[in-house]
């Protein structure tokens, strides 16, 4: 009987704290819990609760955490950084890796550019994002 109110108190511990934060880490340990606090009304085996807690936490964290951010994240909104990656852009001055030159824009703003395999790219050439490392785009030129 110990080990249930135990369990029910870390139970509801876990949904408090998935609650407030709304991280998607406690509410699998929950889970573990619950089935924890279950198999403690039955069977008075602290070592296979706590085994039980364990191996369903994880496979709840390991096995459905993944398909349930995706889901979660579905609205989210990509940062200016990463809206850029794919895009194309425009070189307004010639990129030239040697001499650390290059200027492109991208949604009305100016990026200084980088050609990815090294090549010379001149002013007027659509390019294709393909990163971005520190503040540079990592370009190449776009195939017609």
């Amino acid at each position: 009987m110990v080990n249930s109110i135990a369990w029910l108190i870390l139970l509801a511990f876990l949904i408090l704290v998935e609650f407030v934060t709304l991280g998607l880490t406690t509410i699998w340990f929950a889970g573990g819990a619950l089935v924890a606090f279950i198999v403690s009304l039955f069977y008075d085996n602290l070592l296979l609760e706590v085994i039980l807690f364990l191996v369903v936490s994880l496979a709840l964290l390991f096995f459905t955490r993944p398909i349930v951010k995706r889901y979660f994240n579905s609205t989210r909104v990509k940062t200016n950084y990463e809206a850029v990656i794919g895009m194309e852009a425009l070189v307004t001055t010639r990129i030239d890796n040697i001499n650390s030159t290059g200027l492109a824009t991208v949604n009305g703003q100016e990026w200084t550019a980088r050609s990815v395999d090294g090549s010379i790219i001149e002013e007027g050439t659509k390019v294709v994002i393909e990163s971005i490392s520190g503040v540079k785009l990592m370009v190449r030129k776009k195939e017609v």
